[in-house]
């Protein structure tokens, strides 16, 4: 295949994890055959991390592309002045992610303007649609903040429907494949009574019913399951589409509903993902970045008080756990002396992870680790997160409940005893992988505490964009509680180039 081939329409694409993954592919004849034509994002953050990735896949092998990059990087040169040494690269990226930030829904004219435009240009060549439309209504999490609001109406609930201008984009496009992802709550969302999902496959099949444009049809299948007739893909069981991403290389239990839709007209077959023989673990991930310490958020931040208040709970956080591991008088507590909250210099730790995953995340890899700072938390807070990474590790892994925690480190929550938040205060194991990474990260850290009590902290954004398979040069750009959101909305990367050279094959003849 050529370089180029596959024109690439990105919707809903966050801070791009799905347009990264794809773009990422290599044919074995060495072109990389997917070409983003355009990137669709409506918030400000998400999109300037958007132009900025597209902007490097463009300079990156350009003479002193790297070398510019990198400068921006460390802060030797401003944004501005990095596009403006490649001012038509520039030019490219920012056309791609359509200048400014626009919505489906709302910039339809724009948005669909555009497309004609790109497939005219682009001819008989391949075409794919790739996606996931907002998944706040569809969440579990989000169904029952929903619960919560007087009058809440589901059927007027447009982020419901948000993926029928997914269907309007097909039916414009004609796209030989596209890929939808969601949320696994998407298998069980209702609206009037009726579950979604049934209707929202049906509507894939046949876009052109809904959209009133004249469109193909499509198969839908299964990324994971083999499909019993592959002409017509149907599966006994909705959970066929699920995608179990800690099977496939990725170092997180993150569980999304993929779709594959091949056009009608095209008779080959995609083929399944490949499993991974061995899961990754979170330690194998992360344990090479620079080692920090978290700070105060309720009083001044200063080294020396914080190493003084951490090493005072390790005492008590000792004592407690000896009630119930006799193991527990073994364990170092105390606290490395003299630790940064931020780090950008790389240090020469020993680096574990499987070498596919050393090659992914370190390709062209910057001279600077980038987004790695640590919050500052309340000092009741420190406590349980020395207690609560330390009970992990005692349990062989497992994050401490409610239950578990004595009633001296209990917070002043109502709902604390009634079971409903039992896993309040969540620690990653070392020896497993992540839990799910989320926007809430963004809000208090409480639900993705490093596995070392030693740091006494929750995860920064770069250890999450490890969890989420970012490549290590990948700079997520806005206020650090923006980069959290990023990088908890996306789409692992790694796990995309997967999905990706399924594509690749079933487009090559």
């Amino acid at each position: 295949m050529e370089t180029g081939e596959i024109l690439v329409i990105d919707l809903f694409a966050g801070p791009g994890g799905l347009g990264e993954g794809v773009s990422s592919c290599v044919h074995e004849n060495g072109n990389k055959p997917f070409q983003i034509g355009m990137s669709v994002e409506k918030e400000p953050s998400a999109h300037r991390t958007l132009t900025t990735r597209a902007f490097y896949r463009k300079i990156c092998e350009r003479e002193n592309g790297s070398d510019s990059y990198n400068a921006y990087l460390n802060g030797q040169i401003t944004r501005n002045e990095l596009f403006e040494r490649f001012p038509s690269e520039a030019q490219e990226a920012q056309q791609e992610a359509l200048f400014t930030p626009h919505a489906l829904g709302e910039h339809n004219t724009v948005i669909h303007e555009r497309i004609r435009e790109l497939v005219a240009a682009h001819g008989n060549r391949p075409k794919v649609v790739i996606g996931g439309p907002p998944c706040q209504a569809y969440s579990l999490a989000g169904r029952s903040r929903n619960a919560g609001i007087l009058d809440y109406k589901a059927e007027k609930d447009h982020r419901h429907f948000l993926y029928k201008e997914y269907l309007k984009v097909i039916s414009i496009a004609q796209p030989d494949v596209f890929v939808m992802e969601n949320v696994r709550g998407i298998l069980s969302a209702k609206v009037d009574g009726e579950i979604m999902f049934p209707r929202i496959l049906k509507d894939l099949r046949a876009p052109g019913r809904v959209t009133k444009i004249a469109s193909p049809r499509y198969k839908v299948f299964s990324l994971v399951a083999e499909a019993e007739y592959p002409n017509n893909p149907s599966y006994d069981d909705p959970c066929d589409y699920l995608i179990r991403s800690e099977n496939y290389g990725v170092p997180q239990a993150r569980h999304r509903v993929i779709l594959l839709g091949v056009r009608e007209d095209i008779s080959r077959v995609p083929r399944t993902l490949m499993p991974r023989e061995q899961q990754v673990i979170v330690e194998q991930v992360i344990a090479d970045l620079p080692v920090l310490r978290s700070g105060f958020s309720k009083r001044k931040d200063d080294v020396k008080e914080w190493e003084k208040q951490v090493s005072k709970n390790a005492t008590r956080v000792k004592r407690l756990l000896k009630r119930q591991f006799s193991e527990a008088g073994n364990l170092d507590l105390k606290p490395l002396k003299n630790l940064p909250r931020s780090a950008s210099l790389p240090v020469n730790h020993p680096v574990a992870m499987p070498e596919y995953l050393v090659e992914w995340y370190r390709n062209n890899q910057p001279t600077c680790v980038l987004n790695h700072e640590t919050r500052g938390h309340m000092e009741s807070d420190l406590l349980r997160y020395a207690y609560s990474a330390a009970y992990t590790r005692l349990s062989k892994g497992i994050s401490p409940k409610s239950r578990d925690y004595p009633p001296e480190l209990a917070p002043a929550h109502e709902n604390w005893n009634t079971g409903a938040h039992a896993d309040r205060f969540r620690t990653q194991a070392a020896s497993k992988p992540s839990t799910t990474v989320t926007s809430h990260i963004s809000k208090d850290g409480h639900y993705f505490i490093h596995y070392d009590p030693q740091q006494c902290r929750s995860l920064t954004v770069r250890e999450a964009a490890r969890l989420q398979t970012f490549p290590d040069n990948y700079l997520f750009e806005g206020t650090r509680t923006q980069q959290y959101v990023q990088v908890g909305n996306a789409v692992p990367p790694y796990l995309a180039q997967q999905i990706g050279k399924v594509v690749m094959r079933l487009l090559e003849s």
